[in-house]
């Protein structure tokens, strides 16, 4: 039986026989226990729960608490500035999903799914945690209904203009997005950079680059590439790429994709990008980056494929903050065969880098 701090008074046991285990206030049936369709979507309607105990636990940085070992709640509340026994039932409620562990002496201990949560992890999702636990997500996700009713995006019945204009205008908010999404690119970013086919390509442009981690990666890959990255002035302004080995191959540019991209390259890259806007929005994209290439130039589109059937998917889930917060979508192959081939171009192949991640090889259409 696993022990209970001393200092965490309220801890709530469940009395045998009574509510099933994460369930609480549910009613139980006569043999004492819930059946399994109940429990799941008992389980199901309070999912919010486990994204808000996240944030908190990144909020107060406890992953990088824990990172020297074990420490009890009253150690962690008072290393973060907050209360120890609602610390305790947060990080007792995270531990059964395995993020934290609690031993028989009531400390709680990093688990490996803890582990992305430490801010000095090689591959941190701790800032990306933290921003998708802001008012801005969670108010657009209770206003999906709207969203589904209306169809529009549920951010923009709320705040009134579209979510990167809210950000514009909001450094801070901005500052903390584009490093969350900076963090996700950077898990992805091996598998990604492996699965894009660059042989014989001289020149590059990562088109809505963001700070350019996979250029970074492409560039380290391929020594005899140059590259460009390309994006807003906010964003570029950031970049990761002035690094001792690639000096003198690559440079950074601010502009609109909408509007132009940088021409005359033999690759042009957009990863994380059209998944965020409307198909007419996309078709803009493309065809500013088919206007910019030569007649043998290729185009990386790299996004998740929503596959068919009913099984779990990231990209399923992806398409749900598109639908409340970006006004885009996820997309099957077929869909994204449909806007490039609107925009000029025929796919030459697809390659999966991971379920986030697919790499749908483009050529200019003659």
């Amino acid at each position: 039986m696993t022990a209970v701090d001393p200092d965490a008074a309220e801890t709530f046991p469940s009395p045998a026989g009574a509510e099933a285990a994460g369930s609480p206030g549910a009613p139980a049936d006569a043999a004492g226990a819930l059946g399994e369709p109940t429990e799941q979507l008992l389980e199901l309607s309070l999912g919010y729960l486990y994204s808000a105990a996240l944030h908190t636990a990144a909020r107060y940085d406890i992953a990088d608490l824990l990172a020297d070992g074990p420490r009890t709640p009253a150690e962690l509340a008072r290393a973060a500035g907050v209360d120890g026994p609602q610390l305790y039932r947060v990080l007792r409620f995270l531990a059964t999903k395995g993020v934290f562990s609690e031993d028989e002496a009531g400390r709680f201990h990093l688990t490996p799914l803890a582990q992305p949560l430490r801010t000095d992890a090689k591959r941190s999702l701790r800032d990306y945690v933290l921003v998708r636990g802001e008012e801005v997500f969670w108010h657009s996700a209770a206003r999906l209904h709207e969203a589904v009713r209306t169809g529009r995006t549920a951010f923009e019945g709320l705040y009134g203009v579209p979510f990167y204009d809210y950000v514009a205008a909001d450094p801070e908010l901005g500052a903390a997005f584009n490093a969350s999404m900076a963090a996700f690119s950077e898990t992805l970013t091996n598998d990604v950079a492996a699965a894009c086919d660059l042989d014989g390509a001289k020149s590059a442009v990562d088109v809505g680059g963001g700070r350019g981690g996979l250029l970074r990666a492409l560039l380290r890959r391929h020594p005899q590439l140059t590259g460009t990255l390309f994006d807003l002035e906010s964003v570029v302004s950031a970049h990761v790429l002035d690094t001792p080995e690639l000096t003198g191959r690559w440079r950074a540019e601010a502009g609109d994709f909408f509007t132009s991209v940088p021409p005359g390259a033999d690759v042009y890259l957009l990863k994380h990008v059209l998944a965020s806007w409307p198909d007419e929005e996309c078709v803009r994209i493309l065809r500013s980056c088919r206007r910019a290439m030569p007649g043998h130039g290729r185009l990386l589109v790299i996004n998740a494929l929503v596959p068919p059937g009913n099984e779990p998917h990231p990209g399923k889930t992806i398409d749900m903050v598109m639908m409340t917060v970006l006004n885009g979508k996820s997309r099957t192959r077929a869909q994204y065969e449909a806007l490039l081939a609107e925009a000029g171009f025929a796919v030459v192949s697809v390659v999966e880098a991971s379920p986030h991640a697919s790499v749908v090889e483009a050529a200019v259409r003659h």
